[in-house]
């Protein structure tokens, strides 16, 4: 009997702990509102003769379907003018930002402090959250989408029979590139690495893949000095590499494509209607590069292959899971020297690693910076936003390009901390 007293005697305390919890789950601190409906939803169940186990958990229930649970919800203000957003909507901005996921204690304390009103506060939680590990958050949402390799570790559109070992070795491909991207973001280093790098991250069975010599174990670690094994890029991942690719063969179109637009952020034209689709299997005698030779022969078509091919052609020294090779499957040589769209001559990675990382390093770093800003802020850059970008630009020139120039700036800026007004009409 004692015991069945101390049950309900604890029972206010749990429906406090409920009360607790939806502050957590909120993201923000309870009004009186808030904790009324939690306990008056209680008090109803329990008036319909429910026990006390089930009237919690259908109140938790209701705390877990609140929208204010589900979405990020916040109050734009009155009139036409954009106004600061509230502290508490600011530290969901930065935490769901950099980490995907709901405040931290210390960021949570700034809110109800009203400190992060402070650009430096701001600021200085920007670089403190940058260091933390829950980095790697943002790199697989914001790095692996941006690339175009979100849930590689799930891709099946490769043929078992051209890549038996492509399957065992998808998780080990995808935590590569996972890792470089947070290691790029955690420790502060140049945007412009991710295409003209000299590391990357290996355990054995990558380093094996890739033909990389002294790498034992399973534990995975930096390597420096890959350049030397046709390594250190994004465009020499083999996620990158394997995805633009088809399934049992390579795709220079794929690849110069995505190196155009995603990589550069060139503005390509659609393809013209009724254009043929490339074999899946490239016929006896002809080379990859000689069937989009091929393929490409009408002047409709060429002037827009001429622009991207020839990235593709570059990188036909990695095969379709990105293994480095000297012959294609036929036994026929691979040719990687090409003619870039401005008059650049290049042969294979090392050509267009440079290329990428001296003359077009305004172009990558530009698209880079588009891309981050549009991620922290939920929307599409839009033209108001440029000036914001090339103050961006301008830091980063400084800087020597450090990535945590590019995040510093954009929560400092005005389309980071503010929001429009409830009567604003949009001019762009």
């Amino acid at each position: 009997d004692a015991f069945r007293q101390k049950l309900i005697d604890n029972e206010p305390q749990q429906l406090n702990a409920v009360i607790e919890f939806a502050k957590k789950a909120y993201r923000r601190p309870l009004i009186d509102t808030d904790v009324a409906q939690i306990r008056d939803l209680y008090a109803s169940l329990r008036v319909q003769e429910l026990a006390h186990d089930e009237a919690l958990r259908l109140t938790l229930a209701r705390v877990l379907v609140s929208p204010a649970f589900l979405y990020r919800l916040e109050k734009p203000g009155a009139g036409t003018k954009a106004g600061p957003v509230s502290d508490d909507e600011l530290a969901n901005r930065l935490s769901y930002f950099l980490w995907s996921s709901a405040p931290d204690a210390e960021l949570l304390s700034l809110a109800a402090a009203g400190k992060l009103h402070d650009p430096d506060v701001v600021a200085a939680q920007a670089r403190r959250m940058l260091k933390d590990a829950k980095i790697r958050r943002m790199a697989t949402e914001f790095g692996c989408h941006w690339l175009h390799i979100h849930d590689f570790d799930h891709l099946d559109e490769k043929s078992e029979r051209h890549f038996p070992t492509f399957n065992a070795l998808r998780g080990a491909m995808y935590e590569e590139s996972i890792l470089v991207l947070t290691d790029m973001l955690q420790n502060d280093r140049s945007v412009v690495s991710l295409v003209d790098g000299d590391s990357t991250f290996l355990n054995e069975e990558l380093a094996r893949h890739y033909g990389i010599p002294g790498i034992m174990g399973r534990e995975w670690r930096r390597v420096e000095n890959v350049r030397q094994y046709s390594r250190g890029s994004i465009l020499s991942l083999a996620t990158t590499l394997s995805k633009q690719s088809g399934a049992s063969r390579t795709s220079p179109i794929l690849r110069g494509n995505w190196l155009s637009e995603v990589v550069l952020g060139e503005k390509l034209p659609r393809p013209p209607k009724n254009v043929p689709v490339l074999s899946e299997t490239v016929p006896e005698g002809l080379t990859e590069r000689q069937l989009i030779a091929r393929h490409t022969s009408d002047r409709a078509c060429a002037k827009c292959h001429l622009r991207f091919d020839p990235f593709g052609f570059a990188l036909e020294g990695f095969d379709g899971i990105g293994r480095l090779r000297t012959t294609d499957a036929a036994g026929l040589p691979i040719d990687t020297k090409t003619v870039l769209f401005d008059g650049t001559s290049v042969d294979g990675l090392a050509d267009l690693k440079h290329y990428l990382g001296t003359t077009r390093r305004q172009a990558f770093v530009g698209q880079f910076q588009r891309k981050l800003l549009g991620y922290a802020l939920g929307r599409s850059v839009q033209l108001s936003d440029e000036p914001l970008l090339a103050e961006i630009q301008k830091q980063l020139n400084q800087n020597d390009n450090h990535v945590a120039i590019v995040v510093e700036a954009i929560v400092r800026s005005p389309q980071f901390r503010e929001i429009r007004g409830r009567n604003r009409v949009s001019d762009e």
